[in-house]
């Protein structure tokens, strides 16, 4: 199994115990929010490279 498969299915599975564990809205929130909140902590030069880079370049 690939790593970006790994990924993948770690952020399902922790999806589904989301759903399961909290009400739904709570866990489109989290799920929603910690990627934007990680985007949001990087400065101005790294945003601009990662908007640049493809979705292959991403995982190097």
């Amino acid at each position: 199994m690939s790593k970006n498969a790994k990924v993948a299915a770690g952020g399902v599975a922790v999806g589904l115990i989301l759903l399961i564990w909290l009400p739904w809205w709570a866990a489109l929130l989290i799920v929603l929010g910690v990627p934007t909140a990680a985007y949001l902590a990087l400065d101005p030069g790294q945003r601009r490279r990662l908007r640049r880079a493809t979705r292959k370049e991403i995982g190097r």
